[in-house]
This record gives structure tokens, C-alpha cells and sequence, in this order.
């Protein structure tokens, strides 16, 4: 499977040293958008084109899967370009900024027969079957309440800090706490309380407490104003469970009600993590497939509605750049 990138910041980076190290995955193209930082980009990772701009990157017909990965405020775009150029889309979380915006996207490579999918890596990891196969088997009884955080001192990072790059904790860290939840309790509506702190314009912090039918709690933080231990804790009738790092999960902890640890799991070696999504998309390639399973369409645009919701509780709203 010949891959571009459509950016060349430090994610792009991570993925390119990813499909590097991947069998049948060529990294073929990157864009950029101007042709230097294009070049030096593909020099260093191996790629054998570079181009100065994402219209000509696209119009190359040997590409098999654009990987979107240029701020929150462009995906929108840039995936749209990819798509009506006939290209397959793997797309950076968040997948957009807003519920209308994934919608349309997702409408429209529906219509040109092209798949696209958002890359949240963590729905693509050994992880998730882990986590899901100890809840079914009972290891901490009936599920009443998850907690997690993930919190990162970024707020020196422009796309973070600006309104009109879509900045903010939300998109960037608090769409891995509602996957997370999301993946754990599946696709029922909760009931929604939140609070943030703005600044630049921006959501900086906010906490993000849930009720889901059943009676079960989720109580949420993020912020990208200090760092965290970014730990998801599930708490059950007959004890606990903890994820050590709910952004790329290490290992998985099991206590008993007495606070014992009953047993340990680590996860599988990996590249970066990266791979799992990538492998994913050549999959759905491969069956003429629209959609990965592990993340259908129709999730991608919940989570998306579910950010919607938290905005209005703020009275917030992105820019919606199109």
C-alpha cells in the first residue's frame, strides 16, 4: 500500500517513522505547503516524492491512503480534497470540529465510493479487546463508575492556543476520554454536566462528568496546562481496574474490592501504536470496504455530537472554516 502524508509537523513525523518499520506499507508521498520542508521531510523519512502543495499531492493516482495530518481547523478541507481527488482517507483526531463537518465529509466519500476513517488510535489497539474481554469475564464484577484524566503541558504550542487552528483541550485531549468511555460502555446517550477554564480564546481545562442509563458515572479532566499521570481507573462491585495511560495504554491492573492486586496485563509490543490504524485501513482497502469496524462512521460522528454538546454547556463554538 503506497501512503502520503498530507502535513509535515511532528505527528506526521511519528507516523512516517511508524509505516517506516511496517511490511507492505511504502511510505510514498508527502505534502507540504512549500516544497523544501516537503523535501527535507522525505529525505529524512524515506519517502520517494515530495510535493509543495496538497492539490498536487492528491492528483498523484498511484497513492492508496492519505493520512490527514495538519491541524484540527484544516481536516476539514484537506480531507475533502483528498476525497474528491478519489483518495482514500485516514484523518487525524479530532476528526473535525464539529458534528455538521464530519457529516458532510463522511456523505461525501460515501458518494465517491472512497474510505475514510478518523485516526484515533486507541479504538485500533490490542488494548481495547483487553480492557472489553476483562469487563465481560467479570474480573471486576458489575461496572458502576470509570474515571480518567489526561492532561499535557502544551499550552506553548500554537495550534492549542489559537481559536481559528481549533485549539483547545477538548478536540485534543477530552476526544480520547470520551473514546475511551465510549469504548467501555458503547453507543447509549448520557447525561452531561461540564465546566472549563478559557484562555486565549480557548478551552484550556475543563472537567466533564457523564450518567449513563444504568446508573453508571464517568467523572472526566483534561488540561493542557500541566501534565497528569493520564490514568483510567473502571470501578466495579467486586473491585478495580486501571489503565496506566488511557492515550496509549501500557498495562492493565486488576485489583480486588480489598485493594489487592490480582494480576497484571501488559499489552503487546508495538511501533509507536500508529500501526495498528494503518493496518486497519489496508484491510478496508483491500475488501472495498468505506468504513473500518473500529471505528464506524456512525461512532465518529456520535463522539463529534457529544463534543458539540460540551460547547453548548460552555456557550463556546469553534470556527467552522470550510
Amino acid at each position: 500500500m503506497k501512503m502520503a502524508i498530507m502535513g509535515a509537523g511532528g505527528i506526521a513525523g511519528k507516523m512516517a517513522s511508524t509505516i517506516a518499520k511496517m511490511n507492505n506499507v511504502e511510505p510514498y508521498a508527502v505534502g507540504a505547503r512549500d516544497l523544501e520542508r516537503a523535501r527535507k521531510f522525505a529525505g529524512r523519512y524515506g519517502f520517494t516524492k515530495a510535493y509543495g502543495s496538497y492539490e498536487e499531492m492528491v492528483a498523484d493516482k498511484n497513492i492508496d491512503l492519505v493520512y490527514v495530518a495538519v491541524p484540527h481547523s484544516h481536516h476539514f478541507r484537506a480531507a475533502r480534497l483528498a476525497i474528491e481527488a478519489g483518495r482514500n482517507v485516514l484523518c487525524e483526531k479530532s476528526f473535525t470540529v464539529n458534528a455538521s463537518q464530519a457529516e458532510d465529509l463522511i456523505r461525501l466519500a460515501e458518494e465517491r465510493g472512497v474510505l475514510i476513517t478518523e485516526a484515533i488510535w486507541t479504538r485500533y489497539m490490542p488494548s481495547r479487546q483487553m480492557i472489553q474481554e476483562l469487563i465481560r469475564n467479570g474480573a471486576i464484577g458489575d461496572l458502576r463508575s470509570i474515571y480518567c484524566n489526561l492532561c499535557y503541558r502544551i499550552d506553548q504550542v500554537e495550534r492549542i492556543t489559537d481559536p481559528n487552528l481549533a485549539g483547545g483541550a477538548l478536540l485534543d485531549l477530552g476526544v480520547y476520554g470520551v473514546h475511551f468511555t465510549r469504548m467501555i460502555l458503547g453507543d447509549a446517550e448520557p447525561e452531561i454536566e461540564t465546566s472549563a477554564v478559557f484562555e486565549h480564546g480557548v478551552d484550556m481545562a475543563e472537567t466533564i462528568t457523564m450518567k449513563y442509563p444504568g446508573d453508571v458515572l464517568v467523572s472526566m479532566q483534561f488540561d493542557a496546562r500541566c501534565a497528569s499521570d493520564r490514568i483510567g481507573i473502571l470501578m466495579g462491585t467486586k473491585g478495580y481496574m486501571e489503565i496506566q495511560n488511557i492515550n496509549n495504554p501500557e498495562e492493565i491492573r486488576v485489583y480486588d474490592e480489598d485493594h489487592r492486586l490480582t494480576a497484571i496485563h501488559p499489552v503487546p509490543e508495538q511501533i509507536t501504536g500508529y500501526e495498528y490504524e494503518v493496518l486497519s485501513c489496508a484491510d478496508a482497502i483491500a475488501s472495498h470496504k468505506l468504513e473500518c469496524p473500529e471505528i464506524p462512521h456512525a461512532e465518529t460522528i456520535a463522539v463529534m455530537k457529544i463534543l458539540d454538546r460540551i460547547r453548548k454547556i460552555w456557550k463556546y463554538e469553534i470556527p467552522d472554516v470550510r
